[in-house]
């Protein structure tokens, strides 16, 4: 379960009430963190080095369930990178509109916190990541 960021809200906000237009992106990047990243994206804090990098998903049909009673998951497998080195323990994830920098959509605590050494590859199993709206 998780939550929209203070910059999907107001997006959002000003799409529905015509102040402005959102457009969702093309693919959303899945990032770790091994800290809570607050509505406004300020506690991010990933991995650094050791071939970490944000695991890409194409918002499509294919990637997504069907939104149901205010909530989605993962249709396909998230694979990350396999660690070259320690990243840490991940307690929380976000779901970012950029490789890299960009835009903190979303964000959820794990519901089981990860130690992610050398040659592990983290994943998401399909229908782990949930989206929900409540």
């Amino acid at each position: 379960m998780g939550s929209f960021s203070n910059y999907l809200e107001d997006e959002l906000l000003d799409h529905i009430t015509g102040v402005g237009a959102y457009s969702a992106p093309a693919t959303v990047y899945i990032a770790l963190s091994t800290a809570d990243p607050t509505e406004d994206g300020s506690g991010l804090a990933e991995p650094s080095g050791n071939n970490y990098a944000r695991a890409s998903v194409t918002n499509s049909g294919t990637n997504w369930d069907t939104s149901s009673g205010g909530a989605t998951a993962n249709k396909t497998a998230i694979t990350f990178n396999t660690a070259s080195g320690d990243w840490g323990t991940i307690t929380h994830y976000a779901v970012m509109d950029a490789s890299s920098s960009g835009n903190m959509l979303w964000y959820g605590t794990l519901t089981t916190s990860k130690t992610v050494g050398n040659g592990d590859t983290p994943k998401f199993n399909i229908g782990d990541l949930d989206l929900t709206l409540t």
